[in-house]
């Protein structure tokens, strides 16, 4: 969290400081607030998540379109979001950086409650809820809002054709290699203001030992060592110094275009000889192509996909019945968690029970209290994640718990097998498909010209 709160609060970002707003937390300290609260909550419930689990800080971005709007005000509306967000029950800062061409929030609240007695669930298509909800502090505020993004198809996920496709984002490694070029393109003074550079554009240095040098690129868990070994020809530190000294050139860029996986789709072979693709890579091309399209051929004879209008009825099935199992199999997964935690509630409550009925024949000596209190906290604890997880409704009998946590388990099982099968056939389906558009030529209304004869 310190790492992440100190990149939000750079001073070069921020203004010294003058675009950062808080609520209920000091931002110089807000990292030490954060854990002295889940301390709080872990004491108060005797509650404790396991450190694999565990989430401490959820951070929002919030981004505007450039020219739109000032940094201050941007400021006032990162700060209305994060308020709506969490109701004001969780503490939060809000730190506005005016280092990109693009004004943009990065807002950091407590998963811990205010109260220290819960904390922030993250739950399904929480991401959709907050695009709505800072659309429409957008709107409130004359703001402009992306109104058809390009990262969802069907308001679900992002279709399986598109990852395939060029506008799958790039690898990590592409990505680290487009920055470091974007750094040395701005000629920095020696490596050390290289590694600036890198740092301001979101990559986090990492040092080791002897003095070698990795990369934390955002979205990543493991750093990438900046040698040629990991990223190729070019990306030793000598050469990066090399280049700073004028001695090498700037390392080419990747092509960003991801290599085919599992089934492939058809390449345009004359965009790649305009990029400077040799004779070689056409005879390539061209193989693959009508390998490819052979494939596809089979996929449709298989299938008895004798047009246009049934292999887009057969891609649209299998894709609307992946997503129906991903959402079937969430929720499996969601109840028997619930049923577990449950169970484990109830067996904490019925161990510590009795020690409660002697407290109380006890008439609440403060002496029994001195002597159990370990035990009396873990009852009350129970007792609440109990009546938390019934909500009211009456306690099953153990064995009822039990016999429906099996059957959940028996039907998740039998809901990942059939999810994995929806998956390939939604693979298969969607990239056969994108290969017949793009054999055909057809354009969205040409597609949908064809589906209707």
């Amino acid at each position: 969290m310190k790492d992440r709160f100190d990149y939000g609060q750079s001073p070069e970002k921020t203004g010294n400081g003058e675009l950062i707003s808080a609520y209920e937390c000091d931002p110089q300290t807000a990292d030490a607030e954060f854990l002295l609260s889940k301390a709080r909550y872990k004491a108060i419930t005797g509650r404790e998540q396991r450190r694999d689990a565990d989430v401490l800080c959820y951070q929002i971005r919030q981004s505007f379109k450039p020219g739109e709007i000032t940094a201050e005000e941007a400021n006032r509306v990162g700060y209305e979001t994060a308020m709506r967000w969490t109701k004001g029950k969780h503490a939060f800062f809000v730190a506005t950086h005016t280092d990109r061409a693009h004004i943009h929030n990065h807002i950091y609240y407590n998963s811990t409650t205010l109260d220290c007695t819960r904390k922030y669930k993250d739950f399904w298509r929480s991401a959709s809820a907050l695009r709505r909800l800072s659309d429409r502090v957008c709107l409130e505020n004359d703001l402009s809002v992306i109104t058809d993004p390009k990262l969802h198809s069907k308001g679900r996920f992002l279709h399986y054709g598109q990852w395939l496709g060029p506008e799958r984002p790039p690898s990590a490694k592409v990505r680290l290699k487009a920055a470091i070029g974007e750094a040395l393109a701005k000629r920095p003074a020696d490596f050390a203001d290289f590694l600036r550079l890198m740092e301001e554009a979101g990559y986090a240095v990492r040092r080791g030992r002897g003095g070698a040098i990795s990369f934390l690129v955002p979205g990543q868990e493991k750093p990438t060592r900046l040698r040629a070994s990991t990223l190729g020809d070019g990306y030793d530190p000598e050469d990066i110094r090399a280049v700073i000294a004028g001695e090498r050139s700037i390392p080419a860029a990747e092509d960003a275009a991801p290599a085919s996986r599992r089934v492939g789709l058809i390449v345009d072979i004359e965009q790649r000889l305009r990029e400077g693709k040799g004779p070689a890579y056409e005879r390539w091309a061209k193989v693959y192509n009508i390998k490819q399209m052979a494939a596809a051929l089979q996929f449709l004879r298989e299938r008895q996909l004798t047009d246009y209008a049934a292999l887009s009825a057969k891609t649209d099935g299998a894709v609307d019945r992946f997503h129906r199992l991903s959402d079937e199999l969430r929720a499996t997964e969601t109840e028997l968690a619930h049923t577990s935690e449950l169970m484990g509630a109830v067996v904490r409550y019925a161990k510590t029970r009795p020690v409660f009925d002697g407290y109380k024949a006890a008439r609440y000596s403060r002496k029994y209290l001195a002597e159990h209190e370990a035990e009396l906290a873990d009852y009350r604890a129970a007792k609440a994640a109990m009546n938390e997880l019934l909500g009211g409704a009456k306690l099953p009998k153990m064995d009822a718990l039990k016999e429906k946590r099996r059957a959940l388990a028996a039907r998740k099982k039998k809901l990942y097998a059939e999810y994995r099968k929806a998956q390939q056939e939604m693979r298969a389906a969607v990239a056969v498909k994108t290969n017949i558009d793009h054999l055909l030529g057809l354009t969205d209304g040409q597609k949908n010209k064809e589906q209707e004869r």
